[in-house]
């Protein structure tokens, strides 16, 4: 790493949660930062404030359990000394196992705890082009039009994606596999996992649809236009019956081994992941509340007890597409100086966005002081989230938040999920201590679960 003192001048771009951790992991490294904030000079139709660290969603940082997924990120980012966590203990209110707090005393704590760093100046413009020099550009969803277009520039016309619409995932081990079964149409491949439908359960399933509470977008930013190529599934049903049978759940070429027929119609699951831990159900984004997607998607045959890893989604967003754009580490592939965070790299939720920022602030400073860039294994949470974006069919490539079925499987199958879920996280922690240490990272040991 780059020795104190050493005069690097380094540009972080935005003052948001990954912008801050950037900007803090730089300066604590004896970096010159210039963090630029476009806020108030120009606002946006989310922030209300020019606070730093602003959240504009809900008030939670999700679960601090090490068994849940949330909780092990968590770990993680306390060991690498996380400014929002820090932030977060000063503005905590009472939310169960949950980590939730005050907005306006944990943007002041953020603001308090950059701004009074004297390695750091923080700067009031717009931004417009990926800066020259060293950088981290963690711009978030809300990314102004002009940089927008010079990333778009830079990356070229599938570079940058401006529309998030999201399918569910389920865990494969979730399962009923006496319905669910593989196959591809014509029997070409068996690359896809099928629900078959009777007549009934499809007329059953679509009135379920339609009467299901949907979002209603409190932002005008978050009313999106909807592409003819991913409606969402209400949509479709709102044209009429028979829509999603004659679109994603169309089952031409298609055998029910239960039967030996065609079924009536199928929902279909594709791999999200090398190991085939994670499966998102093909055309089925969907603005329907968390509660109603629990309810309404467990009624697909063979998903009766399916647990859901990532919940669908349509909202306006700008993010990147990180496998066929980025280095590993999340850098321009030409300029390993020029290293992206946060939402725009395509992780999913604030914690994830804040921990895309170390890890970015770590590694430019690596690149800066002559170093390779480091990733944490695939058995942490980190390491996990970010060889997702890596490895991910760039033709698919949709965000993702924190769950267990990013993480390398276990040796041997665990079927009690408590046990599963300690045994990720004691693996997860012992590994994630073991990387640090390889890396010459110095940080607080993480604590026993």
């Amino acid at each position: 790493m780059a020795e104190a003192g050493n005069g690097f001048g380094v540009t972080v771009v935005g003052g948001g949660l990954a912008g801050c951790e950037a900007a803090l992991q730089l300066a604590d490294r004896g970096h010159r930062v210039r963090l630029v904030e476009m806020r108030p000079v120009r606002g946006t139709p989310a922030h209300q404030t020019e606070g730093l660290g602003e959240l504009v969603c809900t008030n939670s940082f999700k679960s601090e359990d090490p068994s849940n997924a949330h909780g092990q990120l968590k770990r993680e980012m306390e060991a690498l000394g996380s400014v929002l966590l820090r932030s977060a203990r000063v503005a905590q209110v009472p939310a169960g196992a949950a980590l939730a707090v005050d907005r306006h005393l944990f943007s002041q704590a953020m603001t308090q705890a950059v701004e009074s760093h004297s390695g750091i100046t923080v700067v009031r413009e717009e931004v417009t082009a990926i800066p020259s020099g060293p950088a981290i550009v963690a711009t978030g969803p809300l990314t102004s039009d002009a940089l927008s277009e010079a990333i778009r520039t830079e990356l070229g016309e599938e570079g940058l994606a401006f529309f998030d619409a999201i399918a569910p995932i389920v865990d494969r081990e979730s399962l009923d596999e006496s319905v669910v079964f593989a196959q591809g149409r014509w029997d070409q491949d068996a690359d896809y996992l099928n629900c078959p439908f009777t007549k009934e359960e499809y007329d059953a399933f679509v009135a379920a649809v339609a009467g299901a509470d949907v979002h209603s977008g409190g932002h005008d930013w978050d009313q999106v236009p909807y592409f003819e190529g991913c409606l969402p599934i209400e949509v479709m049903v709102s044209r009429g019956p028979e829509t999603l049978r004659f679109g994603p759940m169309k089952p031409i070429g298609l055998t029910d081994p239960r039967t030996g027929e065609r079924p009536w119609a199928v929902a279909q699951l594709r791999r999200e992941d090398r190991a085939g831990q994670m499966w998102n159900l093909v055309g089925f984004q969907t603005r329907l509340r968390i509660g109603e997607q629990a309810r309404v998607f467990r009624t697909i045959p063979g998903l009766e007890n399916a647990e859901f890893l990532r919940w669908g989604s349509i909202h306006r967003n700008s993010y990147l597409n990180f496998p066929s754009r980025l280095s590993r580490h999340g850098s321009l592939r030409d300029r390993p100086e020029v290293i992206f965070a946060g939402q725009l790299t395509g992780v999913e939720g604030y914690t994830e966005s804040a921990a895309s920022g170390i890890l970015a602030g770590i590694n430019l400073d690596r690149v800066l002081g002559g170093e390779a860039p480091v990733v944490p294994p695939p058995t942490t949470m980190l390491g996990a989230l970010y060889r997702y974006m890596a490895e991910a069919d760039p033709t698919h490539f949709q965000p993702m938040n924190s769950n267990w079925g990013l993480v390398d499987p276990l040796p041997r199958r665990i079927r009690d999920k408590v046990k599963k879920r300690e045994m990720l996280a004691q693996r997860a922690q012992t590994d994630f201590t073991a990387w640090m240490e390889g890396a010459g990272l110095a940080a607080p040991a993480l604590q026993a679960p």
